[in-house]
C-alpha cells in the first residue's frame, strides 16, 4: 500500500500528514506493509492508493489548488483515486472556495461543494456521529460549506460547526472529508481502520493499542 502526502509544505499546518504515519503504523501492527511519501510543489503526482490532502492558509491552499490543477489530479482522482481530504482540503476539492477580502476561488470541481466566509471564525472542538460511532477533533476554519444535491455528507455535528452547524465534511465513493483536525486519525483508530479496509478491499482483523483508549477517554471527556 502506497500513500501519498500531498504538499505538506502548503498543507501541513495543523500536523495533519501524521494521518499517513497512523495508518502505516496500524498496517505494520498487522504485520501488514505500507509506504508514504510525500510530494512537494516540484515532484510530479506518483500512483498511489490513497493521497492525503491537509489543512493550510488562504495564500498557501490557492497555491496548491493551482499546482493540483497543473498536476492533473482532478483527472488522477475522476480515474478511481481514494483520497482522505482535511479542513483546506476539503475545499479545495469542491467548486470553490473563499479567500481574502471573501472572493470565491475555483477549486478542482470533483465534489459538488461551495465554501464561503462565514460570520465567525469556527475554533475548537468538533465532534461529528458517522452511523454509529462518534469521531473527534479540533476545528480551526473561516469557512461555511454548503454541499450540492446528493452529495452526502460525512456525519452530523454533535458538537462544534463542521460544514455549517448540522453536518461536517463529504463522503463519496472515492473521497473522505472533514474539518476535524488532531490529525483526525489519531484521535479516531477506528476511522482510520475503516479507510485502511477500503482501500486494502480486506477485512481487518481488530487492533488493541492505547489510541483506542484514548479515543474511548476523550469520547467520554467530551460528555458524548
Amino acid at each position: 500500500m502506497k500513500i501519498a502526502v500531498l504538499y505538506p509544505e502548503l498543507l501541513g499546518t495543523y500536523g495533519d500528514g501524521g494521518n499517513a504515519r497512523v495508518l502505516q503504523q496500524r498496517m505494520r501492527l498487522r504485520g501488514l506493509r505500507a509506504t508514504v511519501v510525500e510530494v512537494s510543489l516540484a515532484d510530479p503526482i506518483p500512483a498511489a492508493d490513497l493521497y492525503l490532502l491537509g489543512g493550510g492558509e488562504d495564500g498557501p491552499q490557492r497555491l496548491a489548488t493551482q499546482t493540483l490543477r497543473k498536476r492533473h489530479f482532478p483527472k488522477t482522482v475522476r480515474g478511481g483515486a481514494l483520497v482522505l481530504a482535511v479542513c483546506a482540503g476539503l475545499q479545495i476539492l469542491g467548486e470553490s472556495f473563499a479567500v481574502e477580502g471573501g472572493l470565491q476561488f475555483a477549486g478542482l470541481g470533483l465534489v459538488d461543494a461551495v465554501t464561503r466566509r462565514g460570520d465567525a471564525r469556527s475554533v475548537g472542538n468538533l465532534a461529528v456521529k458517522i452511523g454509529e460511532r462518534t469521531l473527534v477533533g479540533f476545528e480551526n476554519h473561516g469557512g461555511k460549506t454548503e454541499l450540492g444535491k446528493g452529495v452526502e455528507p460525512l456525519g452530523s455535528v454533535l458538537l462544534g460547526q463542521g460544514n455549517d452547524g448540522s453536518v461536517d465534511g463529504y463522503e463519496t465513493e472515492q473521497i473522505w472529508a472533514t474539518y476535524a483536525h488532531g490529525p483526525v486519525l489519531a484521535l479516531n483508530p477506528w476511522f482510520a481502520d475503516h479507510i485502511l479496509s477500503i482501500v486494502t478491499g480486506k477485512e481487518l482483523a481488530p487492533l488493541k493499542s492505547v489510541a483506542d483508549d484514548l479515543y474511548r477517554r476523550r469520547v467520554n471527556a467530551l460528555g458524548l
